[in-house]
């Protein structure tokens, strides 16, 4: 299934993507995509897509999951994209947090800061928790897992790495995790470690790799963390990025107002966003 959620921020209802695309109305039988419903997802696997009222018009999408509790993500996981940022490969994962606040739609605008002066692109595999984790061994790790999603970590850098402190404040700006445009169930994609991935910025490709070339994959990752901390229903895993960042650059480009982001992740669709000043 490819689950989404669609309507007005904050007033989202849930729907799926049938075969064809088209947008279906699940409202009639959960309440959401939340944590509830993905700890369970056998409550809508015997729906059948084609009798579901198809939603009209072109609306817009929200997160395609509601109530995360957690935003957890993963540094340098591509030994590439850590070369072009200046940093050796990490000998185990490199785990920072991302506010839950970050979270928006998949088209949504993205809000470049005040006093911003670099912020940055990174396209990521989501891996979003279906089943509580905790102390899981690697060979169950995936059991966990609801679903994959579409993600760009947006960064200040400025903010990340020039001010005291942690990468989170650099991470965690309002609109800086673009979730969707739906969240396709585990059976949907048959091995998350072998997924195309790309960026543009106005329409020139900036990066361009493939899931295989991670670090440390999916299972190990899931495994990994649930020894650190519990993971819940609803939770994310932003997996990492391949290079192609702005800080990378030979000289290094961010972005500015009115700039075009697009992006997409084989089998897991793709987002665009305007670059816009905040309010």
């Amino acid at each position: 299934m490819k689950l989404t959620r669609y309507g007005k921020f904050g007033y989202e209802k849930p729907g799926l993507f049938d075969e064809q695309n088209i947008l279906r109305d699940l409202s009639a039988h959960v309440a959401d995509i939340d944590p509830y419903l993905l700890s369970n997802l056998s409550k809508i696997e015997g729906i059948d897509p084609i009798q579901l009222p198809t939603v009209e018009g072109n609306p817009r999408l929200g997160s395609c999951v509601a109530g995360t509790g957690k935003f957890i993500c993963i540094g340098l996981n591509y030994s590439d994209h850590a070369a072009e940022t200046g940093f050796p490969v990490p000998s185990e994962p490199v785990i920072f947090m991302k506010a839950t606040s970050a979270i928006c739609g998949p088209n949504d605008p993205a809000i470049l800061p005040k006093g911003s002066k670099k912020m940055d692109w990174e396209v990521e595999l989501g891996v979003v928790i279906g089943k509580p984790a905790k102390y899981v061994p690697e060979a169950q790790a995936l059991d966990h897992v609801a679903g994959y999603c579409l993600i760009n970590d947006y960064s200040e850098r400025c903010f990340q790495d020039e001010c005291e402190g942690q990468w989170t404040k650099g991470k965690s700006c309002d609109n800086f995790g673009p979730i969707g445009p739906y969240l396709a169930t585990r059976d949907e994609i048959a091995n998350p470690q072998n997924l195309s991935i790309w960026l543009d910025v106005n329409g020139e490709r900036r990066q361009r790799g493939n899931t295989n070339t991670m670090v440390y994959g999916v299972a190990h990752l899931v495994s990994y963390i649930s020894h650190f901390m519990s993971l819940q229903a609803g939770d994310i895993i932003s997996t990492g990025t391949p290079p192609g960042v702005g800080k990378g650059m030979n000289p290094p480009a961010y972005l500015k107002v009115g700039d075009v982001v697009t992006l997409g992740i084989e089998h897991l669709g793709k987002q665009r966003q305007v670059v816009v000043a905040e309010p």
